[in-house]
């Protein structure tokens, strides 16, 4: 199975890059990892939300193939324990799914389009976390997982 991340925006702060980077690195002897980052739309300012939103979901669905499990990250989704999500994934990775995509929306959230086309959400935390942590908060979450699957001691109960 690969793990593809969408995001929209560059990440500026170089200290959550460098450990963006660490962990994507890290999470590379597991399994195909690509961080794939949306550039920001242009002249927001001229758009209304649902205009943003409407945009940046074409972007996002033009980065996917039919065979893509699409997920999005989001505020109303589904929690997990770091051991549940670890056999979330044992799970997608037994039932045969190719490309788990997962998404992390603008600053509006997701269009309704994109909504339509996700097989599922979930949640990081009832908190509100910027964009750029998120991805840092999410990479570590996928690495986390692989290491419980295997049982090495990275986590502790």
């Amino acid at each position: 199975m690969n793990i593809k991340l969408i995001a929209i925006g560059k990440t500026d702060n170089k200290s959550l890059q460098t450990l963006i980077d660490d962990y994507t690195k890290r999470l590379s002897f597991y399994i195909k990892f690509d961080l794939e980052i949306i550039p920001d739309i242009k002249n927001v300012k001229n758009l209304s939300e649902s205009q943003q939103k409407e945009k940046e979901g074409e972007l996002i669905l033009s980065k996917l193939t039919p065979t893509d499990q699409l997920i999005l990250l989001d505020e109303n989704g589904k929690t997990f324990s770091s051991v549940g999500f670890s056999e979330e994934l044992q799970k997608k990775m037994n039932s045969g799914v190719k490309t788990l995509v997962f998404v992390i929306g603008g600053p509006y959230g997701f269009s309704d389009t994109v909504y339509s086309k996700a097989q599922g959400k979930i949640s990081l935390s009832l908190m509100t976390f910027s964009h750029q942590m998120v991805r840092l908060f999410f990479i570590e979450q996928l690495y986390r997982g692989f290491t419980i699957l295997r049982n090495e001691p990275y986590h502790h109960q």
